[in-house]
């Protein structure tokens, strides 16, 4: 019987849930699968090493996001849906936070809120305003390369 040898929820993945761990004795694993062309649950044994290639397919690598919420809470009508179930629960919608609303509209006061520097006054005499006075083209890539035939 698996006795929590294994413990797969900390991966954070649905490749595999633990119920459907059954045993794991000499270096062979018993689990359960849904076989969907015979429409019923079998059993498969694997040895350990091939197990854990397989599971480990389904891990996303480092700063890749599963896609987990659709349905109910779909971005599509999300606000909609949830109003609807609190209204049916009968509970009240959340506050917004404060923040939200007094959110700084530009990179500029962004810069400003977070380290106190203004992207505005002038850099060398703290006193004027930084405004455009031009816009420079990028330089084209293929005029930096010289012929050299």
């Amino acid at each position: 019987m698996y006795h929590g040898l294994l413990d797969i929820t900390r991966y954070q993945t649905l490749a595999i849930a633990n119920t459907r761990l059954l045993d794991m004795e000499a270096a062979q694993v018993r689990f359960r699968y849904q076989d969907y062309r015979d429409h019923g649950q079998k059993t498969m044994t694997l040895p350990a090493d091939e197990f854990m290639r397989r599971f480990l397919l389904h891990i996303l690598p480092a700063r890749f996001q599963r896609i987990r919420h659709y349905g109910l809470l779909g971005n599509r009508h999300r606000h909609e849906k949830l109003a609807r179930c609190r209204h049916l629960l009968g509970s009240a919608a959340p506050e917004t936070p404060p923040s939200a609303s007094t959110s700084p509209r530009d990179y500029r006061d962004r810069v400003e809120a977070l380290t106190g520097i203004s992207l505005r006054i002038c850099p060398v005499c703290r006193h004027g305003h930084m405004s455009i006075v031009e816009d420079l083209a990028r330089a084209r890539r293929d005029s930096l390369i010289t012929d050299t035939s």
